[in-house]
């Protein structure tokens, strides 16, 4: 890759870069007006993305995509439920299983919150064509797999470089 390429490049992911860390400093906002943790806003993230994609939303499910152990996972379901943000109900087929329900009170509050920034980001996208809406979907996608790929790595690499009872690191 020239050098050219690649600062081009580094551009975009410096640019990926500050959009991300705006849209956290937004969670950041939103959590502290609401009286919850940054954690309890991925949470209801994940729970709403859960049902928009049809998927039985879970403690397990939860805990997996934030990367909670059980004892953390069930702490942000807590605190979610205290806050009256979170139900949890049996499942209507399996009344083993409980799933997790964001109330719609948290979802109004969250669309008055991030509402505008959404409403923004969509008056971006209105002035793309549909070939360029599928360029910057695919570009998404492949950095969102990048960074499942590199958080599994990180994770791999970081577990196999854990100190072993009597092996001498520290």
């Amino acid at each position: 890759m020239d050098d050219k390429l690649k600062d081009d490049n580094l551009r975009l992911v410096h640019l990926l870069r500050a959009v991300t860390v705006e849209f956290g400093l937004r969670q950041a906002e939103f959590a502290a007006r609401n009286g919850m943790h940054s954690t309890d806003v991925r949470a209801l993230i994940c729970l709403l993305d859960a049902a928009r994609a049809g998927e039985a939303a879970t403690a397990g499910l939860l805990g997996a995509r934030l990367g909670l152990n059980s004892a953390g996972t069930t702490a942000v379901i807590d605190r979610l439920e205290r806050l009256g943000h979170l139900t949890r109900i049996r499942d209507a087929h399996d009344r083993r299983r409980v799933l997790l329900r964001v109330e719609p009170e948290a979802v109004r509050l969250g669309w008055e919150f991030f509402g505008p920034l959404i409403d923004g980001v969509v008056g971006v996208l209105d002035g793309f064509d549909a070939g360029e809406r599928e360029t910057v979907r695919r570009f998404l996608t492949g950095v969102l797999a990048a960074t499942d790929t590199n958080t599994a790595t990180t994770a791999t690499a970081t577990a196999s470089s854990a100190p072993v009872a009597g092996d001498g690191r520290r």
